[in-house]
């Protein structure tokens, strides 16, 4: 039997590292065992190589299921620069090489086989598969089998029944970075996995420091935000194709290098645009959420929501695609109102059964909480994946660097409970800010609420100063608001004791953040950069392809000066060694 010490001999010579991450070992020595195994893991965590390094070590070739035709040309180039046989199958192909790839993968030419979901929908094609000697199946992005997931695909509930159908049944792997509990049962049970082991490394990215603002005007902060720091990679996502045209222009106009991606671009423009990114050709990628799904680019240094995204899911898997290479890296949304009308209508807009859009609503105003929360950002992500055990502030998130004291908001609370309550605990926040405000509008005469003590109570407040306070209270648990698109809001006992005076209420004023990456003035670590992007040009595969900029930067802290060192370098194994 394979042992771990074989794969950390397997793990120096072709990715230059002498150890395993957190998680990577016990799940590659399950695999080895040949128990299923399920990965929990963060974006960047490492999930490729625990099935890379167990499908070096097996006989036969290992099926990997991934969801998009970039990731899949994205890992074969890194695999073949690791001097590893590996190949894909998808609708970029002609029918001639597709038969042509499986007739190698017949002959165990390739140790990796990389197909998309979409292609299981086939008879034919499963019997092709069937005549493979497929040692092992590993799914990337297993929450889109769950219907609860943020991204469920109808087309991978095709995978259990590959499986079923498989003349040997092969190990089953699966891995994502964005999975409730609840996901993530889904996922042992739809694929059954027999005797399944789950290895869940935790969500917690150190690296990333993230911020939300809810003020100013979005596309200027953008602007100033990547002028500021301008030799840095970054992607910028937005909502709808329109807003990410807007964001595009506005950004090419000001002689930025950006391009843009979203479905109403053709294929060919999309490919371009995306090779150009992963290149470096261009700085900046304007996006909707199509994009970036697996895209292993190491070295974005910064993830900008021009709106809040949907889920708490989406939210932390895009802003995961910053600093894969573990180096710092920024995340900031920037939120409006808007934005919450906005996903709403996208949710309507949506085909969902009736069951999944109310799970949809329940899950935006779990969003809209965490962008109006004081607590530690970082802390709060880790709670709704159901780490409870952290408490301790990050440090580095914008609510934890806000140096400023709490402020006593107590009156303002008690202003709210109170109109809630005189409002019989049956209306939503624009309605109850209304009031707030003194609106002389119809629906304020027609239930008679001008003529209620609270009627105005807070009319020195601008509306979205008053509808921002409800939902910092409602974030904090004072406020429950309803499920469903009209969500209603109800005072919880936490309220209670604020109306009797019995407990106080603080907050703090939001604070932007001043500091930015700044620029690296490495000299040698530039040059490299230089040097890298030559031959990447030269073997046609993208920058990081050849190394991380975590690789770059050790190279010019250390320079190397013989083999021994240089092997030594995380990132420098004996194939990359030898050929750069």
């Amino acid at each position: 039997m394979s042992t771990i010490s074989e794969a950390q001999q397997l793990l120096q010579k072709y990715y230059g590292y002498s150890s395993f991450r957190s998680g990577q070992e016990e799940i590659i020595k399950n695999i080895l065992q040949g128990r299923d195994t399920l990965g929990i893991m963060p974006t960047g965590g490492g999930k490729s190589v625990c099935y890379q390094i167990p499908a070096l070590m097996q006989d036969g070739t290992t099926l990997v299921i991934s969801p998009l035709i970039s990731l899949m040309k994205d890992q074969v180039d890194s695999l073949e620069s690791h001097g590893i046989a590996a190949t894909y199958i998808n609708s970029s192909l002609e029918q001639k090489e597709v038969s042509a790839r499986i007739r190698k993968a017949g002959k165990e030419s390739y140790k990796l086989l990389y197909i998309a979901p979409e292609r299981l929908e086939s008879e034919r094609f499963i019997a092709l598969l069937q005549t493979l000697p497929i040692s092992m199946v590993a799914i990337d992005e297993a929450h889109c089998i769950s219907q609860w997931g943020h991204d469920f695909r109808p087309c991978y509930l095709s995978i259990a029944k590959l499986i079923q159908e498989l003349p040997n049944r092969p190990v089953v792997t699966a891995f994502t970075a964005t999975a409730t509990q609840e996901v993530q049962l889904d996922i042992l049970r739809l694929l059954n996995m027999k005797g399944s082991h789950m290895v869940v490394t935790g969500f917690n990215r150190e690296n990333l420091a993230l911020s939300i603002l809810r003020e100013g005007n979005k596309k200027d902060f953008i602007l100033r935000y990547i002028k500021q720091n301008k030799n840095q990679a970054g992607i910028v996502y937005a909502a709808t194709r329109k807003e990410v045209e807007d964001v595009f222009e506005t950004l090419r106009k000001q002689g930025i290098a950006v391009g843009k991606y979203h479905a109403g671009l053709s294929d060919e423009e999309r490919i371009a645009s995306q090779d150009a990114f992963l290149f470096d050709d261009l700085r900046v990628m304007v996006a909707t959420n199509a994009f970036g799904m697996g895209i292993d680019k190491s070295n974005v240094r910064f993830v900008l929501h021009h709106n809040m995204p949907k889920t708490m899911e989406a939210y932390y898997q895009e802003a995961g695609r910053a600093g894969r290479d573990g180096e710092p890296s920024e995340c900031i949304l920037l939120f409006s109102p808007q934005d919450i009308q906005l996903q709403k209508f996208l949710i309507e807009q949506s085909a969902s059964a009736p069951e999944r859009k109310m799970n949809e609503y329940k899950r935006l105003q779990l969003m809209v909480e965490f962008c109006h929360t004081p607590q530690c950002l970082a802390n709060a992500i880790l709670h709704y994946f159901g780490e409870r055990d952290h408490s301790e502030p990050c440090g580095r998130c914008g609510n934890c660097k806000d140096e400023r004291e709490l402020t006593d908001i107590t009156v303002e609370a008690q202003k709210i409970f109170s109109c809630i309550r005189r409002m019989k605990e049956r209306f939503g926040v624009s309605f109850i800010a209304d009031v707030l405000k003194g609106a002389a509008n119809k629906r304020v005469r027609q239930y008679s609420f001008d003529s209620l003590p609270t009627y105005g109570a807070m009319r020195e407040y601008k509306d979205k100063e008053i509808t921002d306070l409800i939902h910092v209270l409602v974030a904090e648990g004072y406020i429950a608001l309803t499920d469903g698109q009209y969500p209603v809001a109800k005072l919880t006992s936490k309220a209670a004791a604020v109306l009797h005076s019995e407990a106080s209420v603080y907050q703090r004023v939001w604070n932007r953040r001043k500091e930015s990456f700044s620029s690296l003035d490495q000299l040698l670590f530039e040059q490299l950069r230089v040097l890298r992007k030559e031959l990447s040009t030269r073997d046609r595969v993208p920058p990081y392809v050849i190394f991380p900029d975590s690789t770059l930067r050790e190279l010019s802290e250390k320079i190397p000066t013989e083999a021994a060192s240089m092997l030594r370098i995380k990132g420098v194994g004996e194939v990359k060694f030898a050929k750069y």
